[in-house]
């Protein structure tokens, strides 16, 4: 009886030290802990500001780009549009008044921003695919070929913009940012890092593999990886940089999420210069 109640207790003693190791987050090699990138708790935010006039892009897209291409095949005063799959998968591609080379690339369909869920919905187009394609319009306008890790695509938070209509940026990454960005590329892996800072701002950061095209949907990125519940997407903004690891071309994706209070409004365009400086000679 006295050799069993020993065994027991020697059993309880290795079960639970067992257990302490696990929540110290040791583990055998066997079965490696899975990184996990913990993001704090949101901060208290204000009710979604009224953007006043900001159905303006919507009035372009639908009431102008959109009947344009579909009676005369020239979507004016867009520069491009695709809606050959049909309006709701479609994207308008148009020139911003701001800036040298600045592209916007919106829906055909009313999505209006990055909080909306049917960006999340099976079967959504990946709008920073589209995107990535346009930067060809922004070689144009300099007159010259940006390297991939010169051009960023930025979508701001529902507390950054002044339009109610999704709509990405596609311009010049700022000199400093690609720098910056260049010399943290080794801390930036295939799950989401822990923060880095980038022109004064800290973004969480995700490698992609790719090319010429965006393999995975930035936004589905954020919400799964990050663990974004829905009703918070709004207060994010996303910026996808171009860029070229050791062994190939690829992106970081960056992901901020706004905090009105403490003075950051969410908008990832801050990154993006648009006047190009150092680039080329706007035409």
């Amino acid at each position: 009886m006295g050799e069993q109640v020993t065994l027991s207790r020697r059993l309880a003693m290795v079960l639970a030290i067992a257990g302490y190791a696990a929540l110290a987050g040791c583990a055998t090699p066997m079965n490696p802990p899975r990184a996990t990138v913990l993001v704090p708790a949101a901060p208290i935010l204000p009710p979604p500001p009224i953007h006043a006039n900001g159905q303006v892009l919507w009035s372009i897209v639908n009431g102008k780009c959109v009947p344009d291409q579909q009676a005369n095949a020239k979507p004016d005063p867009c520069a491009e549009i695709a809606i050959a799959s049909g309006v709701d998968k479609g994207y308008a591609v148009l020139k911003d008044r701001v800036g040298v080379s600045q592209y916007l690339v919106m829906p055909t369909r009313l999505i209006t921003g990055i909080e909306d869920p049917r960006l999340l919905a099976p079967g959504a187009t990946n709008y920073f695919d589209a995107a990535w394609r346009v930067r060809g319009l922004v070689d144009q306008r300099l007159g010259t070929t940006l390297t991939r890790d010169d051009v960023g695509i930025a979508v701001n938070s529902i507390y950054g913009r002044s339009q109610d209509l999704l709509h990405l940026h596609v311009d010049c990454l700022r000199i400093d940012v690609r720098d910056e960005l260049h010399h943290q590329l080794a801390a930036v892996g295939r799950r989401w890092s822990a923060p880095i800072t980038l022109g004064g701002q800290r973004y969480y950061a995700l490698r992609i593999q790719g090319n010429d095209r965006v393999p995975i949907d930035p936004f589905r990125a954020l919400a799964s990886g990050l663990r974004v519940p829905p009703a918070e997407m709004g207060a994010w903004t996303l910026v996808l940089a171009g860029a070229t690891f050791k062994d190939g071309p690829g992106f970081v994706l960056l992901a901020a999420r706004a905090d009105p209070a403490g003075g950051y409004d969410g908008s990832g365009e801050d990154i993006q210069d648009h006047q190009c400086a150092g680039r080329g000679a706007a035409k």
